[in-house]
């Protein structure tokens, strides 16, 4: 799952969508499927690190979470991590959620 780190955003409470992640973490357990985290703090290389998580692993699918996808500041973000899932991570499904409560969901319509 590549999406935005709700820590390293500031002049908000985090806590919130922390927890959201981790509940979208535990619904990838309870399906028994092993999933990644990579979370983009929009002020750093976020390229270089969405490179390095889509080239750590041969995956199946990568979710493109809602907070890049949904807040329209944030689109040429949105286009270059299509791109680079396309480039990196080229036979993996792309998928996209609505929460970070149902990543698992967004991921398991592509992968059935």
């Amino acid at each position: 799952m590549i999406g935005l780190d709700p820590a390293k955003i500031p002049g908000w409470d985090p806590a919130p969508v922390v927890a959201a992640i981790e509940r979208g973490q535990a619904r990838f357990a309870e399906h028994g499927i092993e999933a990644d985290l990579c979370l983009l703090a929009p002020d750093e290389d976020t390229d270089a690190a969405m490179i390095k998580a889509l080239t750590a692993a041969d995956y199946a699918c990568v979710v493109v979470g809602g907070g890049i996808r949904k807040h329209e500041p944030l689109l040429e973000l949105f286009e270059q991590a299509v791109n680079l899932v396309r480039r990196h991570a080229p036979h993996a499904e792309i998928a996209f959620n609505s929460t970070p409560e149902d990543t698992a969901d967004a991921a398991l319509r592509r992968l059935r």
